[in-house]
């Protein structure tokens, strides 16, 4: 089986690009598109509109992140929304799932969403614990892991904690793609951080007179989500066998092109 992953998509020239890219990797044999998509609408949230747009151009789940509420639009559809995984670890919220079995060609593939803790300001439950517990009830021999956190030996760690239990750990949330794609000594494919769909010569996918005006001036700008020009698409392809769940290779995609509004 062929997994396509797809990281972080920011704003609308994000989804310029995702609708650009995809089209030109049907001949790589996909059989399931995952994306996160916690920045999909301005850079923060993912809007029912924007939800549905993202499946309309072929992705069959999206995993989220710390602004997956961002867009307050969400509370009144992610019940509705099956092919939306929002992060597992939240304390006391039960709308959503962070974590669900998609039927792919007959196979079946979990797919789990975590928040990470090391300079996120998110209240959660232990990443490393909640995984743990669900682990002991999950046991789809294929398990995509949504890591969504700072830090890169968190990351690294909890792919280390959880080698040979899960087919993936992939890193979101950084918006920069690194080169550490491999698998692990017990057949997890592992990569800190999958990069970003969206403005190639920004900052996180902000304009960098946007941020410049705000980070190095103070001026008082609001965040562009939606800036078009140069655009990145990053994304991870793992293939894996279907009966052991282990990964067979892990391979980073990365295209660029001139996207307007």
């Amino acid at each position: 089986m062929r997994i396509l992953f797809i990281g972080d998509i920011f704003g609308a020239s994000g989804r310029g690009m995702l609708s650009y890219a995809l089209p030109k990797l049907k001949d790589r044999h996909i059989d399931f598109v995952i994306a996160n998509g916690e920045n999909v609408s301005g850079g923060r949230g993912l809007s029912k509109a924007h939800y549905k747009e993202l499946i309309a151009d072929g992705v069959q789940c999206i995993t989220m992140g710390n602004h997956w509420r961002d867009e307050r639009e969400i509370e009144r559809y992610i019940d509705a929304a099956p092919e939306i995984v929002r992060p597992l670890n939240l304390i006391g919220y039960h709308r959503g799932v962070g974590s669900k079995v998609f039927d792919v060609n007959g196979v079946p593939v979990r797919v789990t969403n975590v928040l990470g803790t090391a300079f996120m300001p998110e209240a959660v439950t232990v990443p490393f614990l909640a995984l743990n517990d669900l682990l002991g009830t999950a046991k789809e021999a294929i398990h995509i892991v949504d890591y969504h956190a700072e830090s890169s030996s968190e990351k690294h760690l909890f792919a280390y904690a959880f080698d040979g239990k899960v087919t993936a750990v992939l890193g979101t949330h950084t918006h920069v793609a690194t080169a550490d794609s491999r698998i692990l000594e017990k057949g997890t494919a592992y990569q800190t951080d999958v990069g970003m769909v969206g403005l190639r010569d920004g900052a996180i996918g902000i304009s960098k007179e946007t941020a410049l005006d705000r980070f190095v001036y103070g001026r008082n700008v609001s965040l562009d989500g939606d800036a078009f020009g140069l655009c990145q698409f990053c994304a991870t392809l793992l293939d894996i066998d279907e009966k052991t769940g282990k990964a067979r290779s892990i391979e980073r995609i990365y295209m660029e092109e001139d996207i307007h509004g």
